[in-house]
């Protein structure tokens, strides 16, 4: 047999490895095309139930609840596809996960769920115009993040206690769950939640009668919802809703596109963000911003060892997305026959995670951790006050006491 090596010309006794031959077309492909597809499916199972919750959590109906998850994943597939060919970069879109989240502890507000479709336009606007005029997109930038993340925390704080109450109410049904997600969690982590999904989904099957009616409306259908224009109770909870997206979406995934070398405009992809979210909103959508967790999948080396041909990943994780929102219809009904709390249970180990992210983050500075524990507490309250959900009261408190916090520090 042959053998051959290129030696270098200080030493020709020294052998120096011979580069790698290229991949074929072919195998270069097979890693862009299964991280993309991976990126799709591990997306939607972790966080579709989450959607659902959060929109019939601000007074979606089942059907409405569809129409959103439909709209969004369609719409985040779209994104992604057109941007992808287009900038050949690896950008990725996503509906918000924390925005779900803040609706799901939210509370129906006064008027009904055409007040939150109010509030998710009004999400889109500040969006478009945080990609037009800077000084907003600067301003949304320069919220405390440790504020952000309280808030945040204030919100996931109540659902994240949903497992354990799942496993003191129904012990039976919930324990094999928290115990499936903690296998995933210990061998397979990125599976951890789509593996409590479908052991949910086995529970279910075997121990809850599923009526007729549930299976009646599987095809999705988007369903318009006409917009209430209630200004106060949508502007409190359309400022906390941007805020979330700008903090835990759009700045991480900036953040990861530009840590693996891509150096993205801003502005399209903001306006385009921001229209796409009235689109959706319109058919009960609550959003759509761009990707953090499948950014990674798609940007980075799993996604391939040529940067160059990344963009393959985002492309094919739109195309996956879109038939996936086919089976939205099959997903709400699996909700509506599921016991509440078992689905809360799920959603709450997904958001565990994030839960402890966020206060890491809020509380790793001393200095500002009194305003993080101000901002945490009135959020995780759940007071409503003028209509004004606790989200928003809560960045109001942890505002005015970090500027307390400020004043003393300067005075000191």
């Amino acid at each position: 047999m042959n053998q051959q090596a290129i030696y270098s010309s200080d030493d020709a006794r020294t052998p120096v490895a011979a580069p790698p031959p290229p991949p074929s077309p072919g195998s270069a492909l097979v890693q862009p095309l299964a991280a993309g597809a991976l990126a799709a499916v591990v997306g939607f199972a972790s966080a579709f139930t989450i959607v659902l919750q959060g929109l019939a959590g601000v007074g979606a109906t089942p059907e409405q609840a569809a129409s959103g998850l439909l709209v969004l994943c369609v719409g985040q597939g779209l994104l992604a596809i057109v941007f992808g060919l287009i900038s050949r970069q690896p950008i990725s879109f996503a509906w918000s996960t924390p925005g779900a989240a803040l609706l799901m502890g939210a509370g129906v507000p006064q008027g009904g769920f055409g007040v939150a479709v109010t509030a998710f336009l009004l999400t889109g606007l500040l969006i478009v115009v945080a990609g037009i005029w800077r000084p907003l997109g600067r301003a949304a930038s320069a919220i405390p993040l440790h504020l952000a993340n309280a808030m945040l925390a204030g919100v996931l704080l109540e659902l994240c206690l949903a497992p354990v109450r799942a496993v003191a109410t129904l012990p039976l049904l919930a324990l094999p769950i928290v115990a499936a997600w903690a296998l995933g969690w210990t061998f397979a982590r990125r599976f951890a939640v789509p593996i409590a999904v479908a052991t949910t989904a086995i529970i279910v099957a075997l121990a809850t009668p599923i009526p007729a009616e549930a299976w009646a409306h599987l095809w999705p259908q988007p369903v318009f919802v006409k917009p209430v224009w209630d200004l106060l109770p949508a502007l409190g909870l359309a400022i906390p809703l941007f805020i979330v997206t700008m903090a835990s979406q759009n700045v991480p995934g900036l953040a990861v596109l530009r840590s693996n070398g891509y150096d993205i405009a801003v502005r399209p992809v903001f306006v385009a963000t921001g229209v796409a979210s009235w689109a959706v909103a319109l058919f009960g959508g609550h959003g759509l911003n761009l990707s953090a967790i499948t950014a990674a999948l798609c940007a980075g080396p799993e996604a391939g060892q040529d940067p160059a041909r990344r963009y393959i990943a985002s492309v094919t994780t739109g195309i996956v997305y879109i038939p996936l929102g086919l089976g939205v219809g099959f997903a709400a009904a699996f909700i509506a026959a599921s016991p509440p709390l078992l689905i809360q249970a799920v959603a709450g180990l997904a958001l565990l995670t994030s839960l402890a992210a966020a206060l890491a983050s809020a509380l790793s500075r001393e200095a500002v951790r009194l305003s993080a524990l101000v901002t945490f507490v009135t959020t995780a309250s759940g007071i409503s006050i003028f209509g004004v959900g606790a989200a928003f009261w809560g960045l109001v408190a942890g505002g005015l006491m970090l500027m307390l916090e400020r004043r003393q520090q300067h005075t000191a």
